[in-house]
């Protein structure tokens, strides 16, 4: 069946509450929903698509399909409690949630870490960053076909996720980093088994530059797709590689330096194209980038020391009445968290700044427009989401 070409100067206008009207009856406009269960949405959540042939002219995102609730949860809980709760904030890289959740806690408690623990958590910190990169670009690539890729970085995501196991005693969910410092150093020999691990990585992402990024094919699907505008970061609170293949350098390592990245050598990944190839690209180089930062860090580390400051018994635990707001840079961008207590055991507020929430909401909604129906599971994978972090 020929695909029906749509005439953009027949689109509906905005209604005066800025919607838009379709009447579905005369056969000119369709609606699909693309998820919540379909390999193109990044998780649980979906996509009510008007379409004009195979162009979609309107979107709407929905979700509450995960039933969450993790901030209203930990209002319930000690402070203790709470860690295992934010790790499932964001299940590929949890500990950028604990390690937000524990350094708001220490800063209102008046407690800091061990220089030694600061470094471990940066180490953590730069595994999970190549983590997540390596679940996004077998996600981009498949999503564009190319299945290949995804087998070849679920395998070296599976290797650093032996070093978590080795180092914290579990594969996901690690909840080691703890308000006041780290649980333990690092094992006999991790770092002869890390530099193993960081070369075969290296390995596998020569592999997927040269089958992914030099495929013509991915490149004529990526090239010119979903550019993000300048002037829609600030607007839509872009942060991470989305502002920066935008040519808006944003990295909260560096405007806002934090644990021991002011002693580390890097400088953040950037382009200018911000379309879906260019973040793509911007997010190969990065992995590269924490690559060398967990060599850094390991070459640096301070063998000896204390790894916990002097906490209070965590089960009758009271922080003072305060407020405060800690942010990092996550492989998508800044993750913070809004900490507010009232002198009791329990956290008073609490709030998660998650990139997912704009990125996969208000600004995915603004770029799909105009988009092939074939190319909206590329669009969406390229802007990095994670569902949980929506509806946390």
């Amino acid at each position: 069946m020929a695909l029906y070409t749509p005439d953009r100067s027949q689109y509906p206008a905005a209604l005066p509450d800025g919607s838009l009207e379709f009447d579905l009856a005369s056969g000119k406009y369709l609606k699909l929903w693309q998820g919540p269960q379909h390999p193109g949405i990044t998780g649980n959540m979906s996509l009510e698509l008007t379409v004009c042939g195979d162009e979609i002219v309107h979107a709407r995102t929905h979700v509450g399909y995960l039933h969450r609730g993790f901030e209203k949860l930990m209002e319930r809980r000690t402070f203790i409690q709470c860690f295992p709760i934010v790790c499932r904030i964001c299940v590929p890289e949890p500990d950028f949630n604990e390690y937000c959740y524990a350094q708001a806690v220490e800063e209102l408690a008046g407690i800091e870490a061990p220089e030694r623990a600061r470094w471990i958590r940066t180490l953590i910190l730069e595994m999970g960053r190549i983590n997540s990169y390596m679940m996004y670009l077998g996600g981009q690539a498949g999503s564009l076909g190319q299945a290949v890729i995804g087998q070849w970085t679920t395998y070296g995501r599976d290797l650093m996720l032996d070093r978590f196991e080795e180092l914290t005693g579990a594969r996901i969910y690690h909840m080691f980093i703890l308000p006041g410092g780290v649980r333990d150093g690092l094992p006999d020999g991790f770092e002869t088994r890390m530099e193993e691990t960081l070369r075969e990585i290296e390995r596998i992402m020569a592999d997927v530059e040269d089958v992914m990024f030099h495929n013509a094919v991915f490149k004529t699907r990526t090239v010119g797709q979903g550019i993000i505008r300048p002037e829609w970061i600030e607007d839509y609170g872009v942060t991470g590689p989305n502002a920066r293949a935008a040519g808006v350098v944003k990295d909260v390592r560096k405007d806002q330096p934090y644990l021991v990245y002011p002693e580390l050598d890097f400088e953040p990944v950037s382009g200018t194209d911000s379309d879906v190839f260019t973040r793509a690209d911007v997010r190969r180089r990065d992995v590269h980038v924490s690559i060398d930062l967990v060599r850094q860090i390991l070459a640096r580390m301070p063998k000896d020391g204390p790894l916990m400051a002097k906490v209070p018994n965590v089960l009758h635990w009271k922080i003072p009445k305060g407020e405060t707001y800690v942010r990092g840079e996550c492989s998508r961008g800044e993750y913070g968290y809004y900490l507010v207590t009232d002198g009791s055991g329990y956290p008073r507020r609490v709030n998660v700044r998650g990139p997912s929430y704009t990125h996969a909401m208000a600004l995915l909604e603004k770029m799909i427009v105009g988009v092939n129906i074939a190319d909206v599971a590329g669009l969406m994978v390229s802007l990095h989401t994670y569902p949980p972090e929506i509806e946390r």
